[in-house]
Parts: structure tokens; C-alpha cells; sequence
């Protein structure tokens, strides 16, 4: 039983969630990238590395916010903030699936997608992390290596970063500053008290926080489209990706002329909404 209880603590730790998504837009990039019939071993090698590798970030992640995780209600029955894992036990872990994800990446897939995967991990430990106690601007650092994992897809099937990896960078990244802006909108009273000045804390009336929603909503638009223009994928996302931009920014645009809770949880679950179905359409699409 202690056993078990010890394996869902350490799962937990990798936060599932987050992984998969990592897993997803890794697996879309390989897709977008493959020329011809598509390498299976190949994208399960780098699926495995880059799972092992995002799992390990996060958990990593937790390791080092244990105790303001313990200061906030969300977070607060995480396995290291409850008490139910030691430190130590957690760290070893971490680092250990880290180290052996990128170790994998490199015998298996190959060097340039190890090294995206470990600048990933270093920004977020060793950035990201830190500067949440310091400024805003933690959340547009935070957005560079949760956008690492689609560019890790494509250099596994062609070795280089060429310009598919980089639009797919850009919608990821982008989209996850709406995201995140409303997740810390949501829950803004647990990130003042554990100390993070994310803009949503700072921003008492939130005209910055809907600002910059709706600014980098309308740079996802136009990113998103980017795939037709260079010819990856059709007019079926063309026209998906442009509907689902515009209803995105409309949710943004809500919030902005009625700043409430509501409308903050409406344009998260939008945000939620919008990633996986823009994906499906560039699978489906793709020229």
C-alpha cells in the first residue's frame, strides 16, 4: 500500500496534464515535419525522451516551489507541500527521469532535440521559476519553454530548426500568455499571498492584464495562419484557425470591457478549448 501510495505521489509530481500536452504538441510537430511515410519508431523515441524530460521539469518544478506551494490553497495537497513525499526522495526522481529523458533524446532521436529539450528544463528551473518572486515578466519566460516541445518534434525528423519549427514555437508561446494571464486573473488572492507579482496580482483594476490579453491574442491570429501561407496546410485551417483566433479574441475583448471573474474563467476555458482543436485542424489540414 505504501508503495502505491508512493508511485501516485511521484506521478503526481510529473503533473499528467502538463505532460501530455507537451506529448501532443511534440507528437504535431514530428507529424507537420515528416515528409513522406512517417518514421513510428522514430516518433516513439521521441515521445519517450521528451515525456521523460517534461516530466521531470515538472517535477522538478514542485521541488522548488514546495514551500510556497504549501502558502497556496491550489496547490497546497501537492505530494511535497502536504508532507506526503520527502524533499530528497523528490529530487532524485526529478532529476533523474531529467537527466534520462535527455540521455535518450541523444542516443535515440538526436543531439540538437536533446539540447531543446535541456534548454527547456534550464529556463524553467533556472529561470522561470526564480523570477516568479521578482516580476511579472516570469509569465513571458515561463511561455519560452512550454513552447520548446513542438520545435523538439520537427528537429527530430529533420535535425535542424527551420521555419515550420518556428511558427509552431510562436503559436504556442503566444497562446499561452492569454492562458495564463487568466488562470492568474482566477486565482490572483492565492498568488499575492504566496509573494508572485504576476501581472494579475499587480494589476488592481486589470487594464494591463486585458491589454495584453487581447495583444497577444491578435498575434496569435496571425501566427496561426502563418502554416497556410508557407503551404503546410490547406484552406480548411485557414479558415478554422481564423474563426477559432477570432472567437478567442472575442473572449479576450469580454474581459476587457467587463473585468470579472466570469469572464476570466470564459476565456480560460477558451484558451483550453482553442490549443487542441487549432492542432487537430493542422493534422487534418496538412498539405
Amino acid at each position: 500500500m505504501h508503495v502505491r501510495t508512493v508511485s501516485a505521489d511521484l506521478w503526481a509530481l510529473t503533473k499528467p496534464g502538463i505532460t501530455w500536452l507537451v506529448l501532443i504538441t511534440t507528437g504535431v510537430g514530428f507529424y507537420l515535419a515528416a515528409s513522406g511515410s512517417l518514421d513510428w519508431v522514430l516518433l516513439v523515441h521521441t515521445l519517450l525522451g521528451t515525456g521523460l524530460l517534461a516530466a521531470g521539469t515538472n517535477a522538478l518544478n514542485q521541488w522548488a516551489e514546495r514551500r510556497a506551494d504549501a502558502e497556496m490553497k491550489r496547490t497546497s495537497k501537492r505530494p511535497l507541500p502536504a508532507g506526503r513525499l520527502r524533499s530528497s526522495t523528490a529530487l532524485v526522481f526529478s532529476a533523474g527521469i531529467s537527466v534520462g529523458g535527455a540521455l535518450y533524446l541523444v542516443a535515440l532521436v538526436n543531439p540538437l532535440t536533446a539540447v531543446l529539450g535541456a534548454a527547456s528544463l534550464l529556463i524553467y528551473i533556472f529561470a522561470y521559476t526564480p523570477l516568479k518572486r521578482r516580476s511579472w515578466l516570469c509569465t513571458v519566460v515561463g511561455a519560452v519553454p512550454g513552447a520548446i516541445p513542438p520545435m523538439m518534434g520537427c528537429t527530430a525528423v529533420t535535425g535542424r530548426l527551420d521555419s515550420l519549427a518556428w511558427v509552431l514555437f510562436g503559436i504556442v508561446f503566444l497562446w499561452q500568455m492569454p492562458h495564463f494571464f487568466a488562470i492568474g486573473w482566477l486565482y490572483k488572492q492565492d498568488y499575492a499571498r504566496a509573494g508572485f507579482p504576476i501581472l494579475p496580482v499587480i494589476d488592481d483594476e486589470g487594464k494591463r492584464t486585458s491589454r495584453q490579453i487581447i495583444l497577444y491574442t491578435l498575434a496569435l491570429v496571425a501566427v496561426s495562419l502563418l502554416t497556410t501561407v508557407m503551404g503546410l496546410t490547406g484552406a480548411i485551417y485557414f479558415f478554422g484557425a481564423l474563426t477559432l483566433g477570432l472567437a478567442f479574441l472575442a473572449l479576450g475583448v469580454a474581459l476587457a470591457a467587463s473585468r470579472t471573474g466570469l469572464n476570466a474563467r470564459r476565456l480560460f476555458l477558451g484558451s483550453v478549448l482553442y490549443l487542441p482543436v487549432l492542432l487537430i485542424l493542422m493534422v487534418v489540414d496538412k498539405v
